[in-house]
């Protein structure tokens, strides 16, 4: 019976470190353009600036689209084919783990028998969606847009790692119909 508890212990916490290091993705595009005819790429800053997240996230970000695109063989312009924008959304989740123990059994420590209610244990992390627009520079309309969803990194020195694990997961539905 211990070592059902114990399994089921460890492939809870082995599912939720898992979850929390996912990046859900989706894309959506026109299927009336081709996209091998795009080749240059330059930021939006109007709709870049709508973006409701500090200076430095935006930083982190455009830093990781700029590295994508150009893994991509785009050019960086002044006179772009694309215009790239962001726009994010943050929500927090609220997990709350209950370990219900009653009953009598021998325990750990000095004292064999045990009797007690369980803990509740509570915990909150922050989910984040990144959407990035990419726009026909001539015709200003849409022609692909990517969204990631992930768990974001609380600790400063793992933001970039995790913003651009988030732009690079994004960018593999680039360009549409393309198998990785």
């Amino acid at each position: 019976m211990k070592f059902f508890k114990i399994t089921a212990v460890l492939l809870l916490l082995a599912v939720g470190m898992t979850s929390c290091n996912t990046v859900k993705v989706a894309s959506d595009y026109d299927q009336n353009v081709n996209f091998s005819q795009y080749k240059s790429f330059a930021f939006f800053k109007p709709g870049i600036d709508k973006a409701d997240i500090s200076d430095l996230d935006k930083k982190r970000i455009l830093r990781a689209i700029e590295e994508e695109m150009m893994s991509k063989g785009f050019t960086k312009s002044e006179e772009p084919d694309l215009l790239v924008s962001i726009f994010t959304k943050t929500k927090e989740n609220i997990n709350i783990y209950q370990n219900n123990r009653f009953g009598y059994g021998y325990g750990w420590g000095w004292y064999p028998w045990y009797w007690g209610a369980g803990q509740n244990t509570v915990s909150t992390t922050s989910e984040g969606t990144l959407y990035i627009d990419l726009i026909d520079s001539e015709g200003k309309e849409l022609v692909w847009q990517g969204m990631g969803t992930a768990a974001l990194a609380k600790e400063v020195n793992k933001k970039q790692e995790r913003i651009s694990e988030i732009v690079e997961k994004i960018f593999e539905k680039y360009p549409p119909g393309q198998t990785n």
